[in-house]
Order: structure tokens, then C-alpha cells, then sequence
């Protein structure tokens, strides 16, 4: 079996999936824009990028991103009519259908099983619109939401099924399209993401940091931003290190937006916030993004990990340091509540709440023992619900009742 996936910045959410079939012996192939790493077996094929939306005022405002959406679905359909015309058409499809890239390949291939990975449907409410105080949606931001959505519309329409990844995420999808949707996470390799009571790291300094020594919180964002609670993030460390000084903050991330809004003034986030905030920059280090390796050590040596999110996206991030064993400490929204039960696997506190935030810090940071059946629980909710065979498993069982119609 030929199986071709499709994603715009490489393999994405598919690297496990992708590995799985090309193990088995199937023919597979990634149609992508960029590619974010090499897997043994997988052919890439690349399609020209599309620029991002036009610059025109009204129609950046009105129909940008859906002409940027169905500027992509087209080169993905030229790409697969091309590998069609040279013999080597896919016996399935699946696909990211947020922008658009799945848009047309029941148009090329309509007899081919396609299967969308359905990971965030837009809503000017109810989700990450309105979530903070300020940012509620106006009319024309209301229009944007659903014009954004146009693509996985047209997308599901002609789709054999789809798949997101927590029961969260397909739920903000119209009910007429929850009904082809299944749930099921691409899983989390949990032997190489496990707890280990010797795991050191060495900083550039030369400073080798282990489990209690210093006593280490740690936070990590693909970008240090509003939408991830780095601001709440890092106004609970000025607090906690007033009442613990020998603490330890590590913040993983870029100085970028990958989601939301920039500062006012433009710049960096932490730039903006360490501008008005008494912290001693000792006691708080800012690495950058980094190696997934690093980040697992950084994992299985903190006396605490937080992870704030708006109503948004799930990370693969809290649910690695779960299986490594962290103590989460997470934001009452509704995605990380489908995962962490307050005071069983974890502790949840109000988002926007930064004195709450602090206490639970220094509440593990003064009783880290008291914590232990919480990480055991951390842990064995990631081998239940997202080890990574299991679910490479339930994946291949869908895709499998999907190709047989």
C-alpha cells in the first residue's frame, strides 16, 4: 500500500504514524513545504510554497487566509496528479486539514481513502477568542474566525474521517462533523520519555543541575507568549522567589508569537514583562528552544512543571513531562482538565490567577515527598491513555476500518 501524508512543515503530528507504515513495509511518501527531519524509507516530496495572504486591505481582512488556504490545496492536488501521472498515485491520504492542503484530493484521487487530522476548529467564542479580558471578538474578527474554517469544511465534506487528538478538540467542531471524527492522540513514546532518579543536566556555564539541587521549576512553550501563561508564568516566579530565593526557574522557549498578539511596542514578551518585574535574573534562566533531549532531562529533574494554555491546542510538551514523572502544575482550562485531575495526577489552578500559581509552586518546592503519588499517577495516566503503541494501534485500526470502506 502506497500511503502518501500531507502536512505543510514537514511530518509534524504523522513522524510516529509515518515511521509505523514505512516499518511495515508500505510504500510511503510526505508531500510538505519544509521538512522538519528525516525518517529511513519515507520518500519527501516538496510542493512550492504559497505566500502567506495577500496584502490588499480588504481582502487580508475578509478573504486572505481562505485564498492562502486554497492556493495550498492546489499545489498539494498538482502535486498529487503529477505523482498519479508518473504511475505512483496513493492508495490513501492523510492530511492536516487546517490550511487547506486536503482541500481538493478527492478531487484528484476520489476513489482513495483520505483520513484529516482534525486538530483546531476556529470559534469566536467558546475557545481561545474572548478567553482573556479585552479580547473578545468584534464583528469583523467574527467574520475572519469563520472564513478561516472554510478549509476544513470543504475538507471534512469529502473526507472518509477524520482524527483529533483529545476529546477537547473534536468537540469544538460542528456536530454534523463530530459524527466523522474519532479521537485518538498520536501518542507519546513513553520509553524514551520516562522518570530517572540520576538524570543531570550541564548548562554552558559548566553548572551540572540535578533534581533538588537546586530545586528547579521549569516551564516550555514552543514561544514565550500570552496564549502558553508565560506572563502569569513568570509574575508567580518573582513571587515564589521572594519566599524561596533558592529556586530555580527554567523557561523553554522562543522570543517569538507563535499564537496571539506581540507585546505593545513590539519586541519579545520577556523583554516586555522583565521590564516591570522585581526578579533576580540568577535564579531564572531563559535557554531558548532545545533539544527534545534536553528538555526530558529538564523533565525528569523538576520539582515542578507548569503548563498554562488558553482554551487552545493540547502540547505534546505536558503530557511528555507527565510521563517523565513532573508534578504538573496546569491551568484550569478545558484542555488540560480532560488530562489532569486536580490533586491525583496533578494540581490545576485558575489561569489568570498568579497568587494561586505561586502557593502550588511552593507547596511542591517545600513538600516535594508529599507530591510523590501524584507523579506515579502522572505517569501511569500517560502509559493508559497515550502510550505510544497503543496508540500507533487504535490509529492503524481506524485507518484500516476507513480503507475498507
Amino acid at each position: 500500500m502506497h500511503v502518501a501524508f500531507v502536512h505543510r512543515r514537514g511530518y509534524g503530528q504523522f513522524a510516529a504514524l509515518a515511521s509505523h507504515f514505512a516499518s511495515a513495509g508500505d510504500e510511503v511518501s510526505l508531500i510538505t513545504e519544509t521538512v522538519d527531519q528525516r525518517i529511513p524509507g519515507i520518500r519527501v516530496v516538496r510542493h512550492r510554497a504559497e505566500p502567506g495572504p495577500r496584502p490588499d486591505a480588504r481582502m487580508a481582512r475578509h478573504l486572505g487566509v481562505a485564498d492562502h488556504h486554497v492556493r495550498i490545496g492546489h499545489r498539494v492536488a498538482e502535486t498529487l496528479d503529477a505523482m498519479s501521472g508518473q504511475g505512483q498515485p496513493p492508495d490513501l491520504v492523510i492530511g492536516h486539514i487546517g490550511w487547506g492542503s486536503m482541500m481538493f484530493v478527492k478531487d484528484v484521487l476520489p476513489r482513495a481513502p483520505a483520513l484529516g487530522y482534525c486538530e483546531f476548529f476556529y470559534r469566536a467564542e467558546g475557545a481561545d477568542i474572548g478567553f482573556a479580558s479585552g479580547e473578545e471578538a468584534d464583528l469583523d474578527t467574527r467574520k475572519r474566525m469563520r472564513l478561516r474554517n472554510v478549509a476544513q469544511l470543504l475538507s471534512l465534506e469529502a473526507m472518509d474521517g477524520g482524527i483529533s487528538p483529545t476529546r477537547w478538540q473534536k468537540s469544538l467542531y460542528p456536530a454534523e462533523a463530530r459524527r466523522r471524527i474519532a479521537v485518538c492522540h498520536e501518542g507519546i513514546d513513553t520509553e524514551r520519555f520516562r522518570p530517572d532518579p540520576a538524570a543531570s543536566l550541564k548548562l554552558p556555564d559548566g553548572r551540572v543541575l540535578k533534581a533538588g539541587d537546586p530545586p528547579i521549576v521549569t516551564f516550555a512553550a514552543r514561544d514565550l507568549e500570552p496564549y502558553r501563561g508565560f506572563p502569569q508564568a513568570l509574575e508567580a516566579a518573582a513571587k515564589v522567589l521572594r519566599r524561596h530565593p533558592d529556586a530555580l526557574f527554567v523557561f523553554v522557549g522562543g522570543n517569538g508569537v507563535s499564537y496571539g498578539r506581540p507585546p505593545p511596542g513590539g519586541g519579545a514578551w520577556k523583554d516586555h514583562l522583565l521590564a516591570s518585574l522585581d526578579i533576580p535574573k540568577e535564579r531564572v534562566l531563559f535557554p531558548g528552544p532545545v533539544p527534545h533531549a534536553v528538555l526530558r532531562q529538564l523533565f525528569r529533574i523538576s520539582l515542578a512543571h507548569v503548563y498554562l494554555t488558553y482554551p487552545f491546542v493540547l502540547s505534546w510538551s505536558v503530557l511528555e513531562a507527565m510521563a517523565c514523572g513532573a508534578l504538573v502544575i496546569g491551568s484550569d482550562t478545558a484542555p488540560v482538565q480532560e488530562v489532569i485531575r486536580s490533586g491525583d495526577n496533578g494540581l490545576l489552578v485558575p489561569f489568570f490567577d498568579t497568587d494561586a500559581l505561586a502557593e502550588a509552586v511552593l507547596g511542591a518546592l517545600k513538600s516535594p515527598k508529599a507530591h510523590h503519588a501524584m507523579r506515579t499517577a502522572a505517569r501511569l495516566t500517560i502509559e493508559k491513555d497515550f502510550r505510544l503503541d497503543d496508540c500507533l494501534k487504535r490509529q492503524r485500526a481506524l485507518i484500516e476500518a476507513v480503507v475498507k470502506g
